[in-house]
């Protein structure tokens, strides 16, 4: 686990499964007022390695995350985290455009990040690919970036009334590194922003292993939604995650289970039907 502060006023936090793997273990860190867990997978399932990663930065008005589900080995997933490090000081210019600017600005970054001729040429050199899941909250606004079968959640009791949970949808057969959906004449991602909700909002990243143990119990997102948020009010966020990472361990999940989340409480009202009171 390595953390810093940079030079554009923001700090940053970054893991990778391949140096401290978890296997048998749950660990759980706060950042700023985020919290990552992770949890290596079961060994009596066959659990014998991590090939997850995390980046987490913050700065006074914004959160950036990503969460990463190598494959085939770690190598990919240290190349992009290293990559998006020695864009940290660029990505945090940007973050600091206004709202009418700033998620344009950044997705267009992140395409000439991925595909520039050195990284792509790195991507050649590294065993094994990996799903890469970027987020980013700013104001009343969330924005992310998926290739793979990573997921982003938003969970508010407005949206669970509605039985609306993920903001992206798993992609399979994409992924950074060895196999790379970059390299393709069109590359293959999904993109989007949404607004927040008034109130309290959770956010939720998760890798695979999460959602593929035992009995796939979180695959029903209305579960995690239950077990991060609930009612009358959100439970503590180390709570949720450990309960849930101990629910993977529990049964017996093999792959390695990465979550990263926090929460933005928004005062103000936002977007209603025109026939519904705004709260």
């Amino acid at each position: 686990m390595n953390s810093a502060e940079n030079k554009a006023n923001f700090r940053q936090m970054h893991w990778i499964g391949l140096d401290d793997p978890c296997i048998n273990q749950i660990k759980l860190d706060s950042f700023h007022h985020m919290v990552l867990g992770r949890y290596g997978g079961n060994q009596q399932a066959g659990a014998n390695k991590n090939e997850d990663g995390a980046l987490v930065m913050a700065g006074l008005d914004w959160e950036f995350s990503m969460v990463l589900d190598g494959h085939n080995s770690a190598e990919s997933v240290e190349l992009v985290i290293d990559t998006i490090l020695q864009e940290s000081e660029k990505l945090g210019s940007i973050l600091g455009e206004s709202l009418e600017t700033v998620f344009v600005s950044l997705e267009k970054h992140i395409l000439t990040i991925f595909q520039s001729e050195h990284f792509l040429e790195a991507c050649k050199q590294v065993q094994g690919e990996t799903a890469c899941l970027l987020c980013v909250r700013k104001d009343k606004y969330i924005w992310w970036f998926s290739v793979g079968d990573c997921v982003l959640y938003l969970l508010h009791e407005d949206f669970h009334r509605l039985g609306q949970y993920a903001l992206n949808q798993r992609q399979f057969y994409e992924w950074i590194g060895q196999v790379n959906t970059f390299a393709q004449p069109i590359p293959c991602y999904s993109s989007g922003v949404r607004e927040l909700r008034t109130g309290y909002n959770r956010m939720l990243l998760v890798t695979d292993g999460v959602l593929e143990c035992g009995n796939r119990y979180y695959e029903t997102s209305k579960y995690l939604y239950q077990d991060f948020y609930g009612q009358p009010s959100p439970p503590n966020i180390e709570n949720s995650v450990k309960h849930v990472l101990e629910l993977v361990n529990e049964s017996h999940g093999r792959d390695s289970a990465t979550i990263i989340c926090w929460d933005y409480h928004h005062v103000l009202p936002t977007t209603y039907p025109s026939n519904q009171p705004k709260r």
